[in-house]
């Protein structure tokens, strides 16, 4: 029953990483447009910063989606032990 409701926990954590994911990426295509566009040290500065949160988001995600493979093999697991 534990390994169930963390396994549904991590899926709903990996939903919201998902939407969030999707929204810094968008923020740091914007930035690098404009970046690319005003050629600016701020602007560059601003890119560079929306790039790094959503690597951040990304590397976040990777591990929920790790910690969820483990979760379904330690489910499987335990299945595979019922009589």
């Amino acid at each position: 029953m534990d390994v169930h409701a963390r396994l549904k926990e991590a899926r709903a954590e990996l939903g919201v990483l998902n939407e969030q994911l999707a929204v810094l990426a968008e923020a740091a295509d914007d930035a690098r447009i404009r970046s690319l566009v005003s050629e600016t040290p701020g602007a560059d500065r601003e890119h560079r910063d929306a790039r790094r949160h959503a690597e951040a988001m990304a590397r976040s995600r990777a591990a929920v989606e790790s910690t969820i493979a483990e979760l379904e093999s330690a489910q499987d697991k335990l299945l595979e032990r019922l009589p």
